[in-house]
């Protein structure tokens, strides 16, 4: 109950100053993570944090399962193929040479990982987090397109990375127990993405139909309506937990799923994510202070090098390639660059890996670099956003009227939602 305490009277507090930190660089990830940090040493915490591990955990798994299906159900194929498909060159060019540079670099830098490991530390670190870069896409001062842009990627990317580091951890798994590599991806392939794809197609595709016919009745209250469209995701963790199959995959697939019975889905979901959905975030980050504070005096020069390297090199360097021929002005690329920001997905998908209990030989390697890259990011981030967006603002005062990223966001391909809380 201490730690439980202890998160709710800072919930109060930052709701009490929401409006004066909503003008500084001190955003609510930041004031978590370090609320959690000092929580720590508090021995009544601390025990807490030992003892309800596995509760924590699934608290946490269950805000990157309730993301993916926010996420998933404001995507279409429109959205993807507007504004020149910059979101799509992220998404698949930018991500992909981002997981394969990002494990080069852990394999230069940790010589001690293989390069199975060094794809799990990529994976993890793949996906971005609006959340974190939250005063970016709310910003008028930045054009809309960018902003779109940069919302819509770290919208898709955490479940795209899902089947990355599900891969990597189960061949890395097979040998080291010297199994079937054969067997096990089959395993992977039809268990948990199999599997995964299945209960969460069901789930939406059944659930979206019930929900749309429900509203067509009149027979489903406003008000509640989001409690019946955030029932879906839970279903998924559920069925997932009594089967093999991956509930992120299948949480992700019935967000997609739900679209095809129930169009106005995705604005019920975002409408929760905004508001009960922040308290899960919020948490998240809380323990995740408490967690960098546990292992802190493990961190090491070779552990920050990276986490600089990731957000920096690993980062950026992809997504000038990918937008390579689009058109934007070099502000604008490096801005999207370091715009990428590691959040809850990552702290997330990390905790996952190590309830596999994969006893792999780079796994507190693994724990440390994804711990020092979220931590860097919380605060590099967050401090710079404000200086970065006037920086930005200035550069694109030199640009011409009919630059790319000052023309209109097409309309039938925008994001209609506001952004959302984290990703």
């Amino acid at each position: 109950m201490t730690l439980l305490a202890l998160f709710v009277a800072v919930v109060f507090v930052v709701s009490l100053c929401s409006r004066k930190l909503a003008g500084t660089v001190i955003t609510p990830p930041i004031v978590f993570t370090v609320a959690g940090a000092l929580s720590f040493n508090l021995p009544a915490a601390a025990g807490e944090l030992v003892l309800d591990r596995e509760m924590l955990l699934y608290v946490a798994e269950l805000g990157l399962v309730m993301l993916l299906f926010t996420d998933a159900t404001r995507i279409s194929q429109r959205k993807l193929a507007a504004n020149g498909a910059l979101p799509l060159r992220l998404l698949s060019t930018g991500m992909l040479l981002s997981i394969v540079l990002g494990a080069l670099f852990a394999g230069v830098i940790f010589g001690g990982l293989s390069w199975l490991e060094a794809g799990i530390l990529a994976a993890i670190l793949a996906p971005t987090d609006a959340g974190l870069g939250q005063v970016i896409v709310n910003s008028r001062h930045v054009p809309e397109r960018i902003r779109e842009t940069l919302n819509v990627e770290a919208g898709l990317n955490d479940g795209l990375s899902v089947p990355f580091l599900l891969f990597f951890v189960a061949v890395a798994v097979a040998v080291q127990t010297q199994a079937d590599t054969g067997a096990t991806l089959m395993r992977l392939l039809v268990e948990q993405l199999g599997y995964g794809v299945l209960v969460g197609g069901a789930i939406g595709a059944i659930g979206g139909w019930l929900l749309a016919l429900a509203q067509r009745h009149q027979s489903m209250s406003a008000s509640l309506a989001q409690l019946g469209v955030v029932a879906l995701p839970l279903f998924c963790l559920m069925a997932a937990h009594a089967s093999a199959a991956s509930a992120f995959i299948a949480a992700f697939v019935a967000g997609l799923a739900s679209q095809f019975g129930f169009r106005n889905i995705g604005q019920h979901s975002v409408e929760f994510t905004e508001d009960w959905g922040q308290l899960l975030n919020y948490f998240v980050f809380f323990l995740f202070g408490m967690l960098a504070a546990q292992v802190w005096h493990e961190m090491s020069l070779v552990v920050v090098l990276y986490a600089v390297a990731s957000l920096t090199v690993v980062r950026m360097l992809p997504v000038a390639l990918a937008l390579r021929g689009s058109g934007l002005s070099r502000a604008s690329v490096l801005f999207i660059g370091w715009f990428g920001p590691r959040g809850l997905a990552s702290i997330v998908l990390g905790l996952v890996f190590l309830e596999q209990h994969a006893d792999l030989p780079g796994e507190q390697t693994i724990r440390l670099a994804v711990t020092a890259t979220v931590l860097l990011s919380i605060f590099a981030h967050g401090l710079s956003a404000q200086p970065g967006i006037r920086r930005y603002t200035r550069a694109l005062k030199s640009l011409p009227p009919d630059a790319p990223e000052l023309q209109a966001v097409e309309t039938q391909g925008a994001m209609d939602a506001p952004a959302k809380a984290g990703s």
